[in-house]
């Protein structure tokens, strides 16, 4: 069972490159020096004009181990059996030749150096050298013994051609360690290149997810579309997100696909990849849950990659990916997977922020409808009910027609004013009606009921996301309303402009204005509120006011850079 960590370089095993071929560089050179030799062995032999059969049968066998060499070339590779055997085999085939066909005298003794040659382009100096004192020894001996009381063993011959076997071996390896050097140096530079080219193909897949990530702050739509790109990214067949619960100290089921998990877990109810996830500080990697850190979150899960989801020091939820076949994830996985959580950690613990603030914000809203009914609503009931109390008692001693006609008109008053109220609190944003839209529509009716002289100006060429608008739009209901009802302003002037990714409110009155660091007018203005909401989609708020010199207030939203 292998399991890997991302990021650690304990337990991570080394990448295994695939052994080099020793004789990969030579493949060009050893096939001419093979043929060369052989083509001088069969020149020979014509000149000789010795027609024998053990000289034609060699020459045939020669012939046809150099034709497969030509298509099957000679291999080396340290440490494999064969690749030894193979390399005597040559050695043993050419000594066998020249010992059959007059040893030194032999027209294939030049099939030597090719023997020889290639020993030493396999392993050196000290092999090559070996090769050439047993090729002469094997030579060598059986004539000798063959012939020694006969004169035609010649010393001089086995001298000569033992020196000649020597020199070839020298040069073969030095030749080997030249060459050997260099294919180091171009196996590490090809090395360097595919590992940075994997690299580069890691940082571009992730740059892509990055830029794709969801920009909504809404949790259900993050969470949906981190399983969706984490899909894009690798192939999984079942796939997690819990999240963490503080409140109980356990775990929440915010998305899954391929497995139906309790809703809530506890710490013990986790698989134990799960649980050693949270514990670690890294992605891990399982090949085989089948062989004793299993099991997974699906019961037919037997390979996984699991990983804490981390933002801002604390540990925010778990993400788990499975599939049915072991050793189904592999280390470009790993990497890909351990890339994306950080920045999808990011995004959920936004959304779960941004889900407690709009929460918060409720709160403010339902304080927000108090104040206006209690301003608006509250005050005209309470004056309807005393004018009520004041002509009932003088109905008893006088004629009231006039003050119940007075009533009347007061009451439809109150009538519009609830309307009024129900209708500023039903306006809002949405995907059919943009901010300038919404924020035209709201002014006329300002306008209509207000003595103000309204000035709308906007430029619109894209939009936000709609809850990045909802807050905006409720800040200037907001700034609006202030000016109505507080301002004592003869003149408004509205200004919207949004190119989908920046925006700029600005609401301006030529008001009272007020001391802007009185905080308690603050608060009774409702700036506190506003603030509020513009930190909670990352815009700034300025306020710019001072006694008799009216207000602005002005929302900019940037996006990140």
């Amino acid at each position: 069972m292998r399991t890997l960590r991302a990021g650690r370089a304990t337990g991570m095993p080394e990448m295994e490159l695939t052994p080099s071929d020793r004789l990969a560089p030579f493949w060009p050179l050893i096939p001419g020096i093979r043929w060369g030799t052989l083509t001088v062995g069969l020149v020979i032999t014509a000149i000789r004009q010795v027609y024998e059969l053990d000289v034609f049968i060699w020459g045939l066998v020669l012939l046809g181990y150099a034709l497969w060499r030509t298509f099957r070339p000679l291999h080396y590779y340290d440490g494999r059996l064969w690749s030894i055997v193979a390399v005597l085999t040559e050695v043993a085939l050419n000594v066998w030749a020249v010992v059959g066909t007059g040893y030194w005298s032999s027209p294939f003794i030049f099939c030597l150096l090719t023997a020889v040659m290639a020993a030493g382009f396999a392993r050196g100096f000290a092999f090559a050298v070996r090769t050439a004192l047993a090729v002469a020894f094997c030579v060598a001996v059986p004539h000798y013994v063959l012939t020694h009381n006969s004169a035609t063993f010649n010393k001089l011959d086995t001298a000569q051609w033992t020196v000649e076997l020597l020199l070839v071996a020298l040069v073969a390896g030095y030749a080997s360690r030249l060459f050997g050097e260099v294919e180091a140096r171009r196996t590490l530079a090809v090395d360097r290149m595919s590992r940075l080219a994997e690299a580069n193909a890691l940082l571009f897949s992730l740059h892509r997810v990055a830029q794709t990530l969801p920009a909504s702050l809404d949790l259900d739509d993050v969470l949906a579309s981190t399983v969706s790109r984490l899909r894009d990214l690798i192939d999984f067949d079942t796939a997690a997100v819990l999240l963490r619960d503080d409140a109980t100290s356990g775990w929440i089921l915010g998305k899954a696909e391929g497995v139906r998990p309790e809703l809530t877990l506890r710490d013990a109810d986790l698989p134990p990849p799960l649980r050693a996830a949270a514990a670690g500080a890294g992605s891990i990697l399982i090949a085989d849950l089948s062989s004793g850190e299993g099991p997974g979150l699906g019961q037919l899960s037997r390979s996984g990659l699991y990983s804490p989801l981390r933002a801002r020091d604390s540990l925010v939820g778990l993400i788990a990916l499975e599939h049915q076949a072991p050793d189904h994830f592999g280390r470009r996985e790993l990497g890909l997977f351990d890339g994306f959580v950080e920045p999808a950690a990011l995004a959920i613990d936004n959304a779960r922020w941004f889900g407690r603030l709009r929460t918060m914000g409720a709160e403010e809203e339902r304080s927000r409808i108090a104040r206006d009914i209690h301003d608006r609503i509250g005050q005209a009931l309470a004056y309807l009910a005393f004018e009520l109390d004041r002509i009932t008692k003088r109905s008893r001693t006088e004629l009231v027609h006039p003050e119940l006609e007075q009533l009347r008109t007061d009451v439809r008053t109150v009538v519009t004013e609830v309307r009024e109220t129900l209708y500023d609190l039903r306006t809002d944003v949405t995907d059919e009606h943009d901010m300038a839209e919404t924020l035209d529509e709201f002014l006329k009716r300002v306008a209509e009921r207000a003595d103000l002289e309204i000035t709308f100006r906007h430029s619109s060429t894209g939009r936000l996301p709609l809850v990045m608008e909802r807050e905006l739009w409720r800040i200037a209901q907001e700034a609006i309303t202030n000016v109505e009802r507080h301002a004592n302003a003869a003149h408004l002037s509205v200004r919207w402009e949004c190119d989908g990714q920046n925006a700029q409110l600005t609401v301006a009155d030529d008001g009272e204005g007020f001391e802007s660091g009185y905080a308690g007018r603050l608060d009774s203005y409702g700036l506190t509120g506003m603030r509020e909401r513009a930190d909670a989609v990352g815009a700034r708020i300025d306020i710019d006011s001072a006694p008799e010199r009216g207000t602005t207030v002005r929302c900019r939203l940037e996006a990140p850079a």
